[in-house]
C-alpha cells in the first residue's frame, strides 16, 4: 500500500491545479492569443530555471488592456510596489534533482513534453508525474521525444509517423550521447 502511494497525485502532483494570486489562462494567452513561451519565461534557452515573468511583461499589454480588470489587481499591486508576484510553483522536483531547462530545449526537447498541453489549460497544473522513473524513461531512449528546432515551442506538435528515422536522426544532429543519460550524476549533483 505505502509503495503505490508514492504515485499518487498526492505526492507526484499530477493534475494538481494550485490557487494562484492571478487566475493567469495560458489557454487564453498561449492558445489564443498565439504567445510563445519564451516570452514570459525568458530564461528557458540561457538558464536553469525557466523563470517566472517580470510584472513588467505582463503590463506591456495590461497597462492598455484590461486595465481596471479585479483579477489583475494583484498585478497592478505587484508593480505599484515593486515587488514580484508570489506565484505558487506548480512543477515542483525535489531539492536533490537538478534539472536544467536550457539544456533540455537546446536538445530538441519540447515544452508540452513535460508541461503538457498548457495552451489548453485555463489553469496551470502539472501535466506528468515527474518522478524519477518518469524521467528516466526519456533518458533511456529520447529519441521519440526529440523535435525538431522550429517545433520546441509548438504547442500540439505530434510525432510524425517516422518519427523513428527522425529521432534517431535528430540525436546525431543535436550530439546527444545517450551512453551515460542514465548515470545517478547527470540529475543528481
Amino acid at each position: 500500500m505505502l509503495m503505490a502511494l508514492q504515485y499518487t497525485p498526492y505526492v507526484t502532483g499530477q493534475g494538481i491545479t494550485p490557487d494562484q494570486p492571478v487566475p493567469f489562462s495560458h489557454e487564453h494567452h498561449v492558445g489564443g492569443l498565439g504567445i510563445e513561451c519564451r516570452y514570459c519565461h525568458g530564461g528557458v534557452e540561457t538558464s536553469r530555471f525557466a523563470g517566472l515573468p517580470p510584472t513588467h511583461t505582463c503590463m506591456t499589454c495590461h497597462s492598455q488592456l484590461w486595465t481596471n480588470a479585479g483579477m489583475l489587481a494583484p498585478v497592478r499591486q505587484s508593480l505599484a510596489e515593486d515587488r514580484p508576484i508570489r506565484w505558487r510553483r506548480v512543477n515542483a522536483l525535489p531539492d536533490y534533482v537538478y534539472f536544467d531547462h536550457s539544456v533540455h530545449v537546446r536538445n530538441g526537447v519540447g515544452c508540452t513534453s513535460c508541461h503538457g498541453p498548457v495552451d489548453s489549460m485555463p489553469l496551470m497544473r502539472q501535466a506528468a508525474p515527474l518522478t524519477m522513473g518518469w524521467c528516466l524513461d526519456c533518458h533511456r531512449d529520447p529519441a521519440p521525444h526529440l523535435r525538431p528546432e522550429a517545433e520546441i515551442y509548438a504547442g500540439h506538435w505530434m510525432p510524425p509517423a517516422d518519427q523513428a528515422a527522425r529521432g534517431a536522426a535528430l540525436l546525431r544532429h543535436y550530439g546527444i550521447r545517450t551512453a551515460h543519460l542514465t548515470d545517478c550524476s547527470v540529475c543528481h549533483r
